[in-house]
Parts: C-alpha cells; sequence; structure tokens
C-alpha cells in the first residue's frame, strides 16, 4: 500500500492517529470517498477495512485499491446509516474502529454534472447516490413554506423566506434545472458585500443536506457506530459545518455523560456512558493544511472510545423537514 496517494482528506493524519489501527483488527471507513482513510488504515498490516459510500463514482474509483489489498479491503456502495447492516453482510459483528468523513466531497463539488456547486454550470442534481429527487425536483416542487424552512434551518439563511418567494414566483414560467439558474437568482434577491461569500452558498448548501437527508444519515450511523463498535473500539467524525458538529458533539456528550440520577428524583438512575470521550474539545486543521486546502478551514474532528456498557436506547425525531414528506406535499 506504498503508493502515491491521489488525495489527502482534511485532517487526515489526526483522523487516523485516534482511530489507532492495529494488526488484526476490524475497521469500518464510512465514507470512502477517493479512500484517504483506507489508504491510511490499510498501510498497517493486518488490518481488515469494510468500506462504504452510496457514490457509485467512488465505488469505481476504488477497484484499484481493492485488488491491491489482497482481501483485506471490501468496499461497498450503501449508505453509511446503513454501516451495522453492511458489517453483518459481511458476518461481521464487531469492529475496532469507524471513521467518517461527513458532508460532501472534494470530488463531487469538482464535477459540474452532479450539480453540487453553482462555481460550475451543470444540472441541479446534487444527489450522491442514484436514487431519490434531485434539487431541481424539490425546488419545483416543494411548497414556499417548506422550502422557505429547507433554507432557514439547514442553510442557516436569513434570508430564506425571500428567496423562497422568489423561486415560487419564477418557476411556473421557467423551471429551475440548472445550478447558474438558481445561483443567478439567489444573487438578485440577496444583497452581498464584497468580500462576502456568494450569496447562494447557503441556499446551495441547505438543498444538498435536505436531498440526501445528511443531517438523518448522521444520526442514525453515530447510533450504528455505537452499536457495532466492540469495548476499546474508537469513533472518529470529521464534520465541515455547525449543524453536523452539533449532531456529533451532542451525541457523544450524550454518551459519554457519568454519574447518577438526580438528587430530587434519586430512584433514576443514570444510563451508563457508552463512550469516553477522547477529545474534549473539536481538533481543527493547523495552519499549513488550512493554506493548502482551504475546505480544511471549517473541519472539526471528534472521537471518543466505547466503554464495554450497551448501547444507547435511541428515539430522538429529527427536527428538520423530511424529505418524503415535503415531495408528497405533507
Amino acid at each position: 500500500m506504498s503508493s502515491a496517494v491521489p488525495h489527502i482528506p482534511v485532517l487526515g493524519r489526526e483522523a487516523v492517529d485516534y482511530l489507532a489501527p492495529r494488526a488484526g483488527g476490524i475497521y469500518v471507513d464510512a465514507t470512502f470517498g477517493a479512500g484517504g482513510y483506507s489508504r491510511a488504515i490499510l498501510d498497517v498490516p493486518g488490518t481488515q477495512l469494510i468500506a462504504i459510500d452510496r457514490d457509485r463514482t467512488a465505488i469505481a474509483g476504488g477497484a484499484e485499491l481493492v485488488e491491491r489489498s489482497a482481501g483485506r479491503l471490501t468496499l461497498v456502495e450503501d449508505r453509511f446509516s446503513n454501516l451495522a447492516e453492511v458489517c453483518a453482510a459481511q458476518g461481521v459483528d464487531g469492529v475496532d474502529g469507524v471513521v467518517m468523513d461527513v458532508g460532501v466531497s472534494s470530488m463531487q463539488l469538482d464535477q459540474a454534472g452532479r450539480g453540487f456547486s453553482f462555481r460550475l454550470d451543470g444540472p441541479l442534481d446534487m444527489r450522491m447516490g442514484q436514487a431519490g429527487p434531485t434539487a431541481a425536483d424539490v425546488v419545483a416542487r416543494a411548497s414556499e413554506g417548506d422550502l422557505a424552512d429547507i433554507i432557514y434551518l439547514l442553510g442557516e439563511e436569513r434570508h430564506s423566506r425571500r428567496i423562497a418567494r422568489a423561486v415560487v414566483a419564477d418557476r411556473g414560467e421557467t423551471p429551475f434545472t440548472t445550478t447558474r439558474a438558481l445561483a443567478d437568482l439567489v444573487g438578485r434577491v440577496v444583497r452581498s458585500k464584497p468580500g462576502d461569500i456568494h450569496p447562494a452558498t447557503r441556499t446551495f448548501q441547505a438543498l444538498r443536506i435536505f436531498v440526501n437527508e445528511e443531517l438523518e444519515e448522521l444520526q442514525t450511523a453515530l447510533a450504528a457506530a455505537e452499536r457495532v463498535l466492540k469495548p476499546g473500539g474508537r469513533l472518529v467524525v470529521v464534520s465541515f459545518h455547525s449543524l453536523e458538529d452539533r449532531i456529533v458533539k451532542n451525541f457523544l456528550s450524550e454518551r459519554s455523560k457519568t454519574g447518577g440520577g438526580s438528587r430530587h428524583l434519586p430512584e433514576v438512575a443514570q444510563t451508563a456512558p457508552s463512550f469516553q470521550l477522547l477529545t474534549r474539545r473539536p481538533v481543527i486543521a493547523g495552519d499549513e493544511e488550512v493554506t493548502n486546502n482551504p475546505r480544511a478551514r471549517s473541519a472539526k474532528l471528534r472521537a471518543a472510545e466505547r466503554t464495554d456498557a450497551p448501547a444507547h436506547h435511541d428515539d430522538e425525531q429529527s427536527p428538520w423537514p423530511k424529505l418524503s414528506d415535503v415531495m408528497r406535499g405533507g
């Protein structure tokens, strides 16, 4: 595994250091992408790796690494929220580490035909996988209220209602089918100053997250990792915006709480912590990495080690608009 690495993941060295792969260990790279984490894990002799990606392009791109791994790498096309089921299908009921790099990849952003970025004109698609509604479908069918909620909650865009109103007013005459058409409309509606981010940045983020159900996927994947990790196994997550990081932070904080019940309700026992934190504060990229890769500026890494306590019961409902509801008008 000593060939040149075509892609270096953000905080890649730190992520693998916290994962601490060892000979004989079984690991999951839940977001294979260009295979940066997978290569580093496989560089440790004797490791076994299950890698997952919902993007068929990423799976095809990993074929050479699978061949060179001599049976140590299994690459699966699936959502990372299904990592427990993926492991079970491989006959694996416990793993020694799970690493996740959450969100859109630089490869996806750089392909105009995928429609993730307004920097390159392309179809308004944004799907990481091959199935389900596109961003164009959402923009065409969502109600003004739903569209405003999506842009506000998932893009943290304070001009969401103005943008949604403009989209609904214009889409009847000319459907939004390209990234440039939507970006141009947002640019007309939202004023920006020199040096500000492009006015469409938050709207595009919101639609991408919504189309791919990224926050729900992350919540489910964290709980799945909790179930498959052996005692002493490690979970390492790299996220790129505040919504993702908040989910990871809250999950690990809740799972690592120690202490007894309330002094007012002493009979209610605290659930035993299923994780021990390895990072009290998020790890961020150094100046050199940010200079070489500006995307690293927003990255945050959090890590924890699995205890021998049972996995917690997780019945929390997502507070975000649901893709299925919006597309059927619910």
